[in-house]
């Protein structure tokens, strides 16, 4: 093995800190310990030690900080003069890990883990730190040994003992207070301690990524599901693939198994299966599979347990087995922690977390998942068989009752009361024919409805059932459906005009003083109508009438004026029935491109479902009329017509139609500016499509209309998150769609402040625009993806976006302004790595460039005030190239003073930094003088161009000339009128005058 040199190993190092922590960090950083071991450079191996502790603490080997700690320790014990006042502050600092590691450590005796705790309170004393860190330290190992009086005393002298440098960050103390009420039960306490860090306010590296996770079950205790919602997608975000977090991710998997999320739960395991292993940090381990065998114990009780899971040190395992491997597994290090704490406190605590029940039946996320398979059932042992309900009497009497009351209304709940008849009536004989033929009546309609290949079989039976049963009423409506079933079935156009005509003749035929007669009729010739138009536009097909467009208008005539007709002769008697030949009659309307006619008529056919008494019925008009006034600019009365297409879809039982009116109303919410109700709507709606097996249809479009409204409400992550999980569905929606997808992704990553990640998604947005006649959308995506990259620093391709955003631009003709900042950003991309003469001479060439598109007349309109600002900018900004470039030469004239081999290599003489600053001062004035032609508006551009201008006079011994400029934007501004200018900018300018006049 080749031995490293010192300036290998400060590389190693420098790029070691910065790598994401994990395994293959640690074992880099053990590498570099060794190696610097071995250097015998003994400041070398302090920071390699230091280093190997910080790379430990971020990942799931925590606890295998103890030896290099106690070899640094015993490394300032040798020299503490050695340490500089950051390393000793860094080194007491990790002090506190290392109490954390010890009481997570079951193989470290009780004996050794005080002596520790006692060693660092004396250290701490010595050096005269706080008592505090040392207490928190206390109270977490009294709490895990179960000294309850010993822990509640650490704590009031934690909360006792004053903040010092040494004391933990604010978010970090707030976790740990929060957590030490949740263990005593005080869940409210809780999240009102933990509330600064959950809204933002305090913050560090690992929170609140750890608060949100934790307080995601005390948040469904207390019944605040909405916010359980969203801390779980912002938090779960956070942590997701963090090995330090690996106890969050583990409780995100928990809120999933205790709300009716159990597929989400399996997918983030998935996402971590890499670790679901024997973790070397055993608290750590017991902690994420606590969450994991929650979920694993809901599954098996689903009935999932065949389901596979993970694998498990390289070998597949079902839930069921993975279940059992993590538990005994887990168990056995429970009983680890308490024979060493002489205490059950682990293993009980453990358990009670393994077998909480569900907190609520199912809390919607918003976010997709795949679908739980249907559970096998386990059939029912052959000794003891489980007896139906007796089919006795009255209660099977009084629920035939609703049913058939239900079925002749036309109810939405009549298929369930079938369904229980079904279940109740069995196979008992001593059953009321007319039942079973009822019943036989039920499954045939579903067969019909779901297209099945025996429907008509099945409709016949029923048929000659309820003939030899003498109920001809019953028999002419199926009848009626036989010709449903067969225009189902692609019968031909005249066999299924026959058994409309039989339908109808049996209607006809029902005696006079039949109830239904009238009714049947109706129906025969309503379905006849409707019917019938298919027919013949299936005939114009098939006879390829080249006059489409006509032929087509002339369907659409004749069938209007047939339910016209239908309209005016059922309107007293049937207004069920008529309501739906209303709506018929709305939808050719749409379809015939006249909305302001399907208006009124979607509004009658809704009018009489109501009065009817069939408030169901009339769901579907309205939802589709409030479609049609958003598309007709009439948004208020869009609201009510959805909102009462919610109030009246209570009854429905079919989950896309519940899904649909509420997607509609939070569309039109949405577009009104109410975010949140829509984004409630939007979040079962969703649900409810899953429920229809519509999850990337529907479900999609709902999830998409989500995200918009947690973005109009700044909930960015959380609109991010239901972003990506829908964004396969979104992206095979069409190409417009999956345009629109990327980019407002792109947008939310963007403002997530995660460049990168969002650069990425504007420039798969770019290639699905790449092929268009214009140029323009592909430009601006281009320009988007090269700012992202920009800010990421990875400069080469940052450049290469730019460029080719640039050549897009040009090709437009039309972007102007996009051109110029594309420009400027090269120009200050030219000088990122290095300020050299090289790159200050491409960035003055760049934004030459841009100030010359801005001083060419752009055709024949006035001057543009937009423009006009843009130059002024372009010289505000090639003045700051010049002093960057004057700053590095100063910097380098100050270093050569200390060391006189380190002058810089192009080094300006006096009078080429003179001539530099002396253009930076008439590029801010030319600048300033623009911003003051364009009014208030660019006062603080103004300000900030004469402010640098000042201040560089200084630099040419000119500091009165400065402070001249200064002085007169003073007392021009005293003259505006108040609350016209800005409240800092006079103090600011009287400052730098007396500055400057000093």
């Amino acid at each position: 093995m080749s031995t490293m040199t010192r300036e290998e190993i400060e590389q190693g190092l420098q790029e070691n800190r910065f790598a994401p922590g994990g395994t293959a960090r640690n074992a880099h950083a053990e590498v570099l310990a060794a190696a610097a071991e071995a250097s015998g450079d003994s400041e070398l191996f302090r920071d390699a030690l230091d280093n190997l502790i910080n790379s430990y603490l971020y990942s799931s080997e925590s606890t295998k900080m103890l030896v290099p700690f106690a070899r640094l320790l015993q490394e300032y014990d040798k020299d503490p003069g050695a340490f500089s006042k950051g390393d000793a502050h860094s080194l007491f600092w990790q002090f506190k890990w290392v109490a954390t590691a010890i009481s997570e450590s079951p193989e470290i005796p009780l004996e050794s883990a005080t002596g520790w705790l006692d060693e660092m309170e004396r250290r701490y004393r010595i050096a005269g730190y706080s008592e505090r860190p040392v207490r928190e330290s206390e109270l977490w190992f009294a709490d895990v040994i179960g000294d309850d009086e010993r822990a509640e005393r650490a704590y009031a002298r934690w909360q006792a003992a004053d903040r010092d440098d040494m004391s933990d960050c604010h978010a970090c103390e707030l976790n740990g207070q929060g957590h030490y009420a949740m263990l005593r039960g005080d869940d409210a306490r809780a999240l009102e301690v933990w509330q600064p860090v959950l809204a933002g306010d305090k913050t560090c590296a690992e929170e609140p990524h750890r608060v949100l996770a934790t307080a995601l079950l005390p948040l469904l205790r207390l019944g605040r599901f909405e916010e359980a919602r969203a801390q779980h997608l912002r938090g779960y975000r956070m942590a997701r693939g963090k090995e330090s977090l690996l106890p969050s991710v583990g409780k995100h998997i928990e809120f999933c198994a205790l709300t009716g999320n159990e597929p989400r739960g399996l997918e983030i395991l998935a996402e971590h299966a890499a670790h679901v292993a024997p973790l070397a940090n055993l608290d750590d381990r017991l902690s994420f599979h606590g969450g994991v065998l929650v979920l694993l114990r809901r599954l098996k009780d689903l009935g999932h347990g065949h389901l596979p899971a993970v694998p498990y040190e390289g070998v597949p395992r079902t839930v069921a087995e993975l279940y059992e491997v993590l538990r005994a597994d887990a168990l056995d290090i429970a009983r680890r922690f308490d024979a060493r704490n002489g205490t059950t406190r682990v293993s009980e605590r453990f358990l009670a977390r393994i077998g909480g029940a569900p907190l609520v039946d199912v809390l919607p996320l918003g976010v997709r998942s795949a679908a739980l398979p249907q559970p096998e059932r386990a059939a029912a042992p052959v000794a003891a068989p489980v007896p139906a309900p007796a089919a006795d009497g009255a209660a099977l009497a009084e629920l035939v009752r609703r049913a058939r009351a239900a079925r002749d209304l036309g109810h939405p709940g009549s298929d369930g009361l079938w369904a229980e008849v079904a279940a109740r009536v069995g196979t008992a004989d001593a059953v009321d024919p007319l039942v079973r033929v009822d019943v036989a009546d039920h499954r045939a309609l579903a067969a019909a409805r779901a297209g099945a290949g025996d429907a008509a079989a099945l409709v016949t039976a029923v048929r000659d059932g309820y003939r030899a049963l003498g109920r001809e009423e019953r028999a002419a409506l199926s009848e009626l459906r036989l010709a449903s079933v067969a225009a189902q079935s692609g019968a031909a156009p005249g066999e299924i005009r026959e058994l409309l005509a039989v339908a109808l003749r049996a209607a006809e035929a029902l005696e006079a003083d039949e109830p239904l007669r009238g009714r049947r009729i109706a129906l025969a010739e309503l379905s006849a109508i409707r019917l019938e138009s298919y027919l013949r536009s299936l005939e114009a097909t098939d006879a390829h009438d080249h006059g489409h467009g006509h032929g087509q208008e002339r369907a659409h005539g004749e069938l209007a004026a047939e339910l016209t007709a239908f309209v005016a002769s059922y309107a007293q008697s049937l207004p069920d029935l008529v309501a739906e030949a209303e709506e018929m009659l709305g939808r050719i309307a749409l379809s015939e491109g006249d909305p302001e006619r399907a208006v009124p008529l979607l509004a009658a056919a809704a009018a009489r479902a109501i009065a009817a008494g069939r408030p169901w019925q009339a769901v579907d008009p309205l939802v589709l009329r409030a479609g049609v006034l958003m598309s007709l600019g009439r948004p208020e009365e869009a609201e009510e017509a959805a909102r009462s297409g919610l109030a009246h879809a209570g009854e429905l039982t079919d989950a896309e139609q519940q899904a649909v009116v509420r997607l509609t109303l939070a569309d039109i919410l949405l577009e009104r500016a109410d975010a949140a109700e829509a984004a409630e709507l939007a979040l079962t709606a969703a649900h409810w499509f899953d429920q229809a097996g519509l999850t990337a249809d529907g479900g999609a479009q709902a999830r998409l209309l989500l995200a918009r409204a947690y973005a109009h409400q700044h909930r960015n992550a959380d609109a991010a998150e239901v972003l990506r999980s829908t964004l396969p569905d979104l992206l095979e929606h069409g190409e417009q769609q999956a345009l629109a997808v990327r980019e407002f992704l792109g947008d939310l990553l963007r403002e997530l402040g995660e460049p990168r990640e969002a650069a990425e998604q504007y420039l798969l947005a770019a290639e699905l625009v790449k092929g268009w006649e214009d140029p323009r959308p592909q430009a601006g995506l281009a320009q988007s993806a090269a700012d992202q990259l920009s800010e990421a620093r990875l400069t080469p391709e940052a450049v290469a976006a730019y460029e080719r955003a640039l050549e897009l631009h040009r090709l437009s003709g039309d972007a102007p302004v996009a051109e110029v900042r594309v420009l400027r950003s090269l120009a200050w991309l030219a000088i990122r790595e290095e300020v050299s003469a090289t790159g200050v001479a491409r960035a003055r060439t760049l934004m030459a460039e841009a100030a010359g598109i801005l001083e060419t007349p752009q055709g024949d309109a006035p001057e543009s005030p937009e423009l006009r600002s843009e130059l002024a900018q372009t010289w505000h900004q090639l003045a700051q190239v010049l002093d960057r470039w004057v700053s590095v030469h100063v910097q380098e004239d100050d270093d050569e003073d200390e060391d006189e081999e380190s002058g810089p290599a192009e080094a300006l003489g006096d009078a080429e930094l003179t001539a530099l600053r002396l253009e930076e001062v008439l590029l801010w004035d030319r600048a300033a003088g623009v911003y003051a032609d364009l009014g208030g508006d660019h006062l603080a551009e103004r300000f900030q161009c004469l402010n640098n201008a000042a201040w560089t006079e200084r630099e040419l011994g000119r500091p009165e000339a400065g402070a001249a400029r200064l002085s007169a934007l003073i007392e021009e501004l005293r003259t505006w009128p108040e609350g016209s200018v800005p409240e800092w900018i006079l103090p600011r300018a009287e400052r730098t005058v007396a500055h400057l006049t000093d």
